[in-house]
């Protein structure tokens, strides 16, 4: 029999990325692609396959409208093979999941406790595997944890200052953009594997952004914690915030829970700094005092953590782009390692403007690594399919 091929989601509040793959060892791409504007009227379906790039408005849809349009879509490019295996991105596996895991009634009762602690994102993915598996009744479904990656994280950097009682039931570090980490350490092992056995520290830039710091390629450090709030600023969400603030915002200003949760997830960070917009491209092409002062704040924070990463791991060997902002932005970048001279940190201006994999010429390495979240999740279910 011929075996189902692999199908990954990626679900977001707006979208929902979708690969698929040949199962086996190559884990050949055949397709991938995503639905943007979901809830909106102006949903667009993207493929791309086989060297062709297709767009397709699909009208206002919802998650499982939208997986629907892209089986729609995938249709013909699977010659009639099933899908054997359903692979997702989970942003939250709390205390309980740091590996893949089948997606079992129970698993999911466990990560729907988890959606306050991730609420841009737990809810639509748990939608995205529901609609998954009323499409695939017949298929394993395999969840993959943005948390997962950091759960070998020493104590000191896992824990609060609070009553210990608090970390016993889950108040804790718990670090996120792990599939990213994932793919990008994976990616050095494979291409520079003297780097891998060092000390290098990743930033995953763009509309969600941290950085971890690894040795030996394990997660020893991370900006965000508790909940996809903390470290840096992001498209929509403050970074580091004194916590001070949030008792202000509800004995001053009278706010909410639900208030304060908008307010720090969906109308911080560059979009609240800027009153324009969360899209870093549009901020630099802006020229606003506003525009140009959140980007001013975005650097400022991100090179502090970038000491801060550094003196985790005992010193440098790299440091790896990723994301967005991370893999496009020539300006940002640039900015980012202005100055980090004494870190052993210096630009090739030539090759960075080039979009170069490497662009440092100092006693750090300076690379961008392209993150591929799909590719990670479909290891994950090809295993899951070969362990059946």
């Amino acid at each position: 029999m011929t075996p189902g091929m692999i199908l990954t989601l990626n679900a977001g509040s707006s979208s929902l990325k979708f690969a698929v793959y040949e199962p086996g060892q190559a884990l050949g791409e055949v397709a991938r692609g995503q639905v943007a504007s979901i809830g909106t009227a102006a949903a667009e379906l993207t493929l791309a396959a086989g060297g062709q790039k297709q767009r397709q408005a699909i009208g206002r849809a919802d998650h499982e409208a939208a997986l629907r349009a892209i089986l729609a879509q995938l249709s013909p490019l699977l010659g009639g093979r099933a899908i054997g295996g359903v692979g997702h991105r989970i942003v939250h596996g709390g205390t309980e999941h740091a590996a893949p895991a089948l997606l079992t009634p129970g698993v999911m009762a466990y990560l729907d406790t988890l959606a306050p602690l991730a609420p841009l994102h737990q809810p639509h993915n748990l939608a995205a595997v529901r609609a998954a598996m009323a499409a695939f009744p017949a298929s394993v479904q395999v969840g993959c944890f943005d948390t997962g990656f950091h759960r070998g994280h020493p104590w000191v950097n896992d824990t609060f200052a609070l009553p210990r009682r608090y970390y016993d039931r889950g108040v804790r570090r718990y670090g996120f953009h792990g599939l990213s980490y994932d793919h990008v350490s994976h990616e050095l092992a494979r291409t520079r594997p003297e780097l891998a056995a060092g000390r290098v520290i990743i930033a995953h830039l763009g509309n969600g952004a941290s950085m971890c710091a690894l040795r030996e390629g394990r997660s020893i450090g991370s900006t965000m914690g508790f909940s996809a709030l903390d470290g840096l600023p992001m498209g929509t969400r403050c970074g580091q915030l004194d916590p001070g603030v949030v008792l202000w915002l509800m004995q001053s200003e009278g706010m909410g829970a639900a208030e304060i949760e908008n307010l720090l997830y969906r109308e911080s960070g560059l979009k609240g700094l800027s009153g324009l917009s969360h899209d870093m491209r549009r901020l630099e092409a802006a020229g606003t005092p506003e525009a140009a002062e959140a980007i001013d704040y975005f650097v400022f924070r991100t090179r502090r953590e970038i000491g801060a990463m550094a003196a985790i791991l005992g010193g440098l060997d790299a440091l790896v782009f990723c994301g967005g902002i991370g893999e496009n932005s020539v300006t940002i970048r640039a900015r980012l390692c202005e100055g980090m001279d004494w870190l052993g940190l210096t630009l090739d201006g030539a090759a960075n403007a080039a979009g170069a994999a490497e662009i440092g010429h100092g006693s750090v390495r300076v690379l961008v690594i392209p993150t591929d979240e799909e590719r990670v999740i479909a290891r994950a279910v090809n295993a899951a399919l070969q362990a059946a």
